[in-house]
């Protein structure tokens, strides 16, 4: 017999929840044995991968050689208590009831170990890398402060630490949407320096290895801290509530799954080189890592197939919880494998060439073979991020269509093909041969740049994903947020009120292109690639707001009038052509330290590509706009038409009364008029 529910998000009572589900001992018993493997799997990993072997020189010792990558474990668990409570918090419970609260303080101890051990992290990093004299003096501290603040290294174990601190405090203060949600971006930001460092920073596919590694530091927090999270609110809920909580997580699970599955195989394609090198320790941490994340995806299979619909059950769920069980050990022995690959070197060797051709200095890449016309369809260099993005791009917009269709509702095909050809535009553009050579050609960095910023944005905005998915995704009834919800809200702030703003709109559109490339924005997106990942989104919703407010069929609060527009349309397109003659009059070269320095002997020269560059901003941009000329003149027509035939409509509903009236009206100013001559005529 089934106990009868307590209310959703309050304790079950003693006796029902004891017969449901194991003891609560769970609640400690599942982060214990966690935290367990993944120590026993780091430490074997470590002397089986030769992670903590002495150094040749400047050896610091084994305290700091075992120190260091077993602290980092514990950055790594701490920083997926914090996002994964964060995140779950935001799309599976309902602010202001229990289960909240825990997430939120689950986040805010999280953060509090998380910065504690960024800072030893830090420490033993400097003291690794530096071998110094380890005292209070002032010597000793004016190193460290001098290594903290000027090298790479230090600047991001010192922000990281600075960010748990603040997250630590916000989370024991903030309880509702809005606050929590910044919080959650915070969280998930602060991760990103870290996938900056370790071996990844090294390798010759610099970029791939840093992006796969921030993908999958993310995607791996976000799996296992709500994993832990449920664990730890499971006794706070009843059997009803946590069913319908972890529907949501394994969602939100089945998509990190993916992102670490993805990342990870291009972080070990990196590190490995080639098959023969799975023999070695390197790649033994690989194959045992690849296995947990294998049976971890099998163990989501089973939960969203069987075992989450049998939690109502007697006997489901005492079963579910000793596959929960099963899974944080799994994840602690990934997690164990994953800090000791960060510190054992790749089998493919981290060393810096002795001689390094100019573009390789810059760019930590070789320079690619000279750009022809068939390199422009058979060159490809893979940015992850974008892969992924649009990746998931497709199959949530495919997924929203085939739902509709399935019920009943139609979807013009059209949104589908636009949408489609978009994305598929978009992943040439940051994974072909336009991001294999514009680091090297400021021509094909302006090419790319006015696809983003304008053809991306013409074939997205008319597939309306706000719409298809508002349509799509159900609405849910129990005051938590799900997509839809979050969705709604975004499109609701006064935030997007201000950016979806024609007027505004257009200002970021045109303003921002002068002040990337007039300023040291410029120089950042090329010389870093953090930076160049920041270009990309702005630039891509910079074109997609404007665009947006033009012709777009998604709701926004505000359209100009169609003859509005076309003077924006007029402005802008002036504004385009006026950059690409600034750029094309250029007597100096940009970024001349750059694309000057790059070593390139086939094309134009660095001066003659710049020019060409300048001729690219100014062609291309017309032909979109152009394009978008024509549509909202033809919106404007049938705007008129429509407002014609209900203007006929409601003549026919009425009996064309206002005609009518209006004629006698007339008629009775006439028979007036008629009374007054007549009246003067005979006076």
């Amino acid at each position: 017999m089934i106990p009868t529910p307590a209310p959703r998000g309050a304790a079950a009572p003693r006796g029902a929840s004891e017969r449901a589900v194991p003891s609560r001992s769970l609640r400690a018993v599942g982060p214990a044995l966690l935290v367990v493997a993944a120590l026993v799997t780091a430490v074997w990993a470590l002397a089986y991968g030769g992670g903590a072997a002495p150094l040749q020189l400047g050896d610091p010792g084994p305290a700091v050689r075992w120190g260091l990558p077993l602290v980092t474990l514990v950055v790594n668990l701490s920083a997926a208590g914090m996002c994964g409570s964060l995140v779950v918090a935001l799309f599976a419970l309902r602010a202001g009831e229990k289960p909240f609260d825990l997430a939120l303080v689950t986040a805010s101890i999280s953060a509090a170990v998380f910065t504690v051990a960024a800072g030893i992290t830090g420490f033993l990093t400097f003291v690794l890398t530096f071998n110094p004299t380890v005292g209070l003096d002032n010597t000793f501290g004016s190193q460290l402060g001098s290594w903290l603040t000027t090298t790479e290294s230090g600047r991001t174990w010192l922000i990281t630490t600075l960010a748990g601190a603040v997250i630590t405090v916000a989370a024991f203060a903030v309880r509702g949407w809005t606050a929590t949600l910044v919080l959650g971006m915070l969280a998930l930001a602060s991760l990103i320096p870290m996938g900056t460092q370790g071996h990844s920073g090294e390798l010759a596919s610099h970029d791939v290895a840093v992006t796969a590694m921030i993908l999958h530091m993310i995607g791996a927090a976000v799996w296992l801290g709500g994993l832990v999270l449920i664990v730890l609110i499971r006794p706070a809920m009843d059997r009803a509530g946590i069913a319908d909580v972890l529907s949501r997580y394994s969602s939100i699970a089945l998509v990190a799954f993916v992102v670490v599955g993805v990342s990870g195989i291009a972080r070990a394609m990196v590190g490995l080189g080639g098959w023969d090198a799975l023999a070695s320790g390197y790649g033994t941490l690989v194959v045992v890592k690849a296995a947990a994340l294998i049976v971890l995806g099998m163990f989501g299979a089973l939960y969203r197939t069987r075992l989450i619909a049998g939690m109502t059950k007697d006997g489901g769920a005492r079963r579910f919880w000793s596959f929960v069980v099963a899974e944080l050990v799994i994840m602690g022995v990934a997690s164990g494998a994953a800090v000791a690959l960060a510190r054992t070197p790749p089998p493919t060797g981290s060393q810096v060439p002795l001689s390094q051709t100019p573009a390789e200095i810059l760019t930590q890449s070789p320079l690619p073979p000279e750009l022809t016309i068939a390199r422009w369809f058979t060159e490809w260099d893979i940015d992850l991020l974008w892969l992924v993005v649009c990746a998931f791009g497709l199959f949530f917009y495919l997924a929203g269509v085939r739902r509709l269709r399935r019920r009943g509702d139609r979807w013009p095909i059209l949104r589908t093909v636009s949408w489609t050809a978009g994305m598929l535009l978009l992943f040439w553009v940051t994974c072909g041969p336009i991001n294999a050579y514009q680091d090297y050609m400021f021509s094909v960095h302006m090419v790319g740049h006015m696809l983003l910023n304008m053809a991306i944005p013409v074939l997205l905005v008319p597939g309306a994903p706000v719409t298809l998915a508002l349509r799509a995704i159900a609405k849910r009834h129990d005051d938590t947020r799900g997509a839809r919800e979050w969705i709604m809200w975004a499109v609701h702030t006064p935030y997007a009120r201000v950016i979806t703003n024609p007027v505004v709109a257009a200002v970021i559109f045109g303003v921002s292109l002068w002040v990337f490339y007039f300023t040291d924005l410029f120089r950042w997106a090329m010389t870093d690639h953090l930076g160049h990942e920041w270009m990309i989104v702005h630039f891509l919703i910079a074109g997609y707001l404007f665009v947006q407010s033009l012709v777009g069929i998604d709701p926004v609060p505000y359209r100009l009038p169609h003859s509005m527009r076309l003077v924006i349309l007029i402005l802008v397109m002036a504004t385009h052509a006026f950059f690409g003659i600034t750029i094309m009059m250029q007597s100096g070269l940009m970024l001349a330290d750059w694309f000057g320095a790059m070593g390139r002997t086939w094309g134009a020269t660095p001066m003659m590509d710049q020019y060409v560059g300048g001729g690219a901003a100014w062609s291309i941009g017309e032909l979109p706009t152009l394009i978008l000329s024509i549509v909202v003149g033809v919106q404007w027509s049938q705007s008129d038409a429509r407002a014609e035939r209900r203007r006929d409509r409601h003549a026919d509903r009425t009996g064309d009364a206002e005609l009518v009236a209006y004629n006698a009206k007339l008629a009775a100013l006439a028979d007036r008029d008629a009374r007054d001559a007549d009246r003067g005529a005979r006076i």
